[in-house]
C-alpha cells in the first residue's frame, strides 16, 4: 500500500484577492525545454461561469519555490476555460482553453448589470464567435512569446499529449462552442502545431451518462491509457479506456472509482516507473485525491487523500508534473471563501509537493 509523505503544504501560487477580478481556475502544470516549470489557468474571473475569463501563464524556475505574477496569453471576447499545456519538440509550447457563447453566459452565468453591459457589448462585435469552441495558441521560443490564436475539433482540461514518435494526439470531446448536447462521444484527433487536425477514431460512451474532460498518457510499450469524467444521475466518477494500436481502437470504459469517486483526473508517469493519477473529489472533506498503479494501468491503488481542507466543492482539476529530486508538484484549484449569498467567489490555483 503506497504512503504519500507531503513535503510542501499547499499554497495559493497564483490569484487576485483584490477587486471584483478573483475567480482563478482549471489549471495545468508542464516543465518547458530550458528545465523550468509553466502553469496556466484561466484567471481574472468574477466566478465560475463568467465572460471575463482569462488564459494566464506563470513561470517558476526553482521547481515551485516561487512563480512570477500571471501573464495573459489568450484574451478573446468569451469565456477562456480551462487551459491545458504540453510542449514538443525542441522548443514548442501548446496552449489550449475553450470558450461558451454569449446566448450560454446569459443562461448559465452570473447575472448583473457588469456582466449584462459586457455581454450585450460583446454580441455587437461582429467577430465576437471568431473563435468560439476550442481554442489553442503555440510558442516556438520554449514559451517567451505565443502566436495568433487558433481552433480545434476537441477540447479536454489539460490539453492534448504527445505520443512516442513525436506527434501529438489530442483526445477530447467534440466541441464548437454551439453543441449544448450531452450526447457526444470522447474523440481521437491528431493534430500539428498549425492547428491541422486528423480524425482517429472515438472511444465509447458509458450507456445514459455523459463522458467528458478526458486525459490521455501514452507509456514506453505504447499502450495508451485514457481517464475519462463520468457524471449524471447521482455519478461524478472516473473511468478508464485503453489503446494498444496508436489510438485507432480503444477498449471498452471501465469503472475505476466509487459511482461518487471523484473526477477529472489527470495522467503523470512517474520515474520510478508508476502511473499517479490525481483527481478532485467533491464529497466531504472536499480536497484531492490520487491514485497508483505499478502495472500500467491494469489496477489501480485509489482514494489516497492529498489535500481534504477545502472549504467547498468548487475545487479540483489537479494537474501533476514530477520535479528533480523525484517528488511531484502538483496544482488544482480551489476556493478561498465560502459561498456566502451575495458575495462574489473567490479562487486561486493552489499547489502541494509531495511523495511516495
Amino acid at each position: 500500500m503506497m504512503e504519500i509523505t507531503i513535503k510542501s503544504e499547499a499554497k495559493v501560487i497564483c490569484g487576485n484577492k483584490d477587486g471584483l477580478h478573483r475567480y482563478f481556475a482549471w489549471p495545468s502544470v508542464a516543465r518547458l525545454q530550458d528545465h523550468s516549470l509553466a502553469m496556466v489557468a484561466s484567471g481574472f474571473r468574477i466566478a465560475h461561469i463568467c465572460p471575463f475569463g482569462k488564459v494566464v501563464l506563470c513561470r517558476s524556475y526553482d521547481e515551485g519555490k516561487s512563480w512570477s505574477a500571471p501573464e495573459v496569453i489568450m484574451d478573446t471576447l468569451l469565456d477562456d476555460r480551462d487551459a491545458g499545456i504540453c510542449t514538443f519538440g525542441k522548443s514548442g509550447v501548446m496552449v489550449t482553453s475553450f470558450n461558451n457563447t454569449v446566448d450560454f453566459q446569459r443562461k448559465y452565468g452570473v447575472q448583473n448589470p457588469y456582466t449584462k453591459a459586457y455581454l450585450d457589448l460583446a454580441e455587437q462585435k461582429a467577430d465576437h464567435e471568431k473563435y468560439l469552441g476550442s481554442t489553442y495558441t503555440v510558442s516556438h521560443d520554449g514559451g517567451k512569446t505565443f502566436g495568433d490564436i487558433g481552433t480545434l475539433p476537441v477540447s479536454s482540461p489539460h490539453g492534448p499529449c504527445v505520443l512516442n514518435d513525436g506527434s501529438i494526439l489530442y483526445v477530447g470531446r467534440i466541441y464548437d462552442g454551439k453543441n449544448d448536447s450531452e450526447s457526444d462521444h470522447i474523440r481521437c484527433c491528431r493534430i500539428t502545431p498549425d492547428g491541422k487536425a486528423e480524425y482517429i477514431s472515438k472511444i465509447a460512451d458509458v450507456e445514459g451518462l455523459l463522458s467528458c474532460e478526458p486525459d490521455a498518457l501514452q507509456l514506453p510499450d505504447g499502450k495508451i491509457i485514457v481517464h475519462i469524467r463520468v457524471e449524471r444521475q447521482g455519478y461524478f466518477t472516473t473511468y478508464q479506456s485503453e489503446s494498444y494500436d496508436n489510438a485507432k481502437t480503444w477498449t471498452k470504459p471501465h469503472r475505476l472509482l466509487d459511482i461518487g469517486g471523484g473526477a477529472p483526473s489527470h495522467l503523470l508517469l512517474h520515474s520510478s516507473g508508476t502511473l499517479v493519477a490525481a483527481y478532485g473529489y467533491r464529497q466531504k472533506p472536499y480536497g484531492i485525491r490520487v491514485m497508483f498503479s505499478h502495472d500500467g494501468g491494469e489496477s489501480w491503488e485509489t482514494d489516497h487523500v492529498l489535500y481534504d481542507a477545502e472549504p467547498t466543492g468548487d475545487t479540483g482539476y489537479p494537474c501533476s508534473v514530477e520535479l528533480n529530486d523525484g517528488s511531484i508538484l502538483t496544482v488544482f484549484y480551489g476556493r478561498e471563501n465560502n459561498d456566502t449569498p451575495g458575495e462574489l467567489p473567490c479562487s486561486g490555483i493552489k499547489q502541494i509537493i509531495w511523495g511516495f
